[in-house]
């Protein structure tokens, strides 16, 4: 007990500050890699590290020689087949409301019309059982998914977003992209998610939204042509059978962050 105590007293300010920041870094790795395939990696890694130090420990020089080596080779090997989970990692890091806040404050945006006119849209859209994709940007840019479609530069309406989606129309089948009030793009192509533990009954627009989820901060809403569903992706994970008033929340929490001032979005006689 007296050497814990001991410890303890040698533990300056600069020690804790260091476990504390050491502790936030796996808490937010952890965040970032849970519910994909990188989690199995990040505890297997943790027990290879374990066995690394214990061989090491235990003066087992072969193993510590043969575990060393493995590591050398393997970490290049990981950063090419989990390219999609680091560069996922990565855009999470770039888009922290820390470097927002400090060094990119953006603007207060107001929308009052808009998550009206979406939300009209997408409800008569699923009465009528017409598929629809909707990508609403958020802060990373969108600009290779856009160059893929047509170029609208558009209000915002109901009777556009409808019309655009009828069938047999020359953009319906492709996604539409929003930035802020403007409709951007129309018949833009998404990647499509290669995540086997998708539900095989969701169709190409479900596994488009995911896959574009995957790779951006995008709010995708999805109406099914099969049944006429209101879904919703966002980092990877996908919300269905939407009403009206889950759906204005979707698009309410995209726009206005808990806890953060940037966005501020208001319903029509708000």
């Amino acid at each position: 007990m007296n050497t814990v105590f001991t410890i303890l007293k040698q533990v300056g300010l600069t020690d804790l500050l260091d476990i504390l920041i050491v502790t936030y870094i796996y808490y937010k790795v952890y965040n970032v890699i849970s519910n994909t395939r990188a989690i199995q990696l990040f505890k297997g890694l943790l027990i290879f590290f374990l066995l690394l130090r214990l061989s090491s420990a235990a003066e087992l020089r072969m193993v510590s020689f043969v575990l060393e080596n493995v590591l050398t080779y393997g970490l290049l090997a990981l950063v090419i087949l989990f390219q999609p989970e680091l560069r996922r990692a990565l855009e999470y890091m770039g888009r922290s409301k820390f470097f927002n806040n400090v060094f990119f404050r953006a603007k207060t945006r107001k929308y009052t019309t808009v998550t009206d006119d979406i939300v009209r849209a997408l409800l008569d859209l699923s009465a009528q059982n017409i598929g629809a994709l909707l990508v609403l940007e958020g802060e990373i840019g969108l600009k290779d998914v856009i160059e893929t479609g047509t170029e609208l530069d558009a209000e915002i309406s109901t009777a556009l977003i409808k019309n655009i989606f009828t069938p047999n129309t020359p953009l319906h089948d492709g996604a539409v992209v929003i930035r802020g009030e403007r409709m951007i793009a129309a018949g833009c192509l998404l990647p499509l998610s290669n995540d086997r533990n998708v539900n095989r009954d969701l169709g190409t627009r479900h596994r488009a939204a995911l896959g574009m989820s995957a790779v951006s901060d995008a709010l995708i809403l999805v109406v099914s042509e099969e049944t006429g569903v209101i879904s919703a992706a966002q980092n990877n994970m996908l919300s269905r059978f939407l009403d009206e008033e889950s759906l204005i929340e979707h698009i309410k929490e995209f726009y206005q962050p808990k806890k953060d001032g940037i966005f501020q979005l208001e319903r029509r006689g708000e």
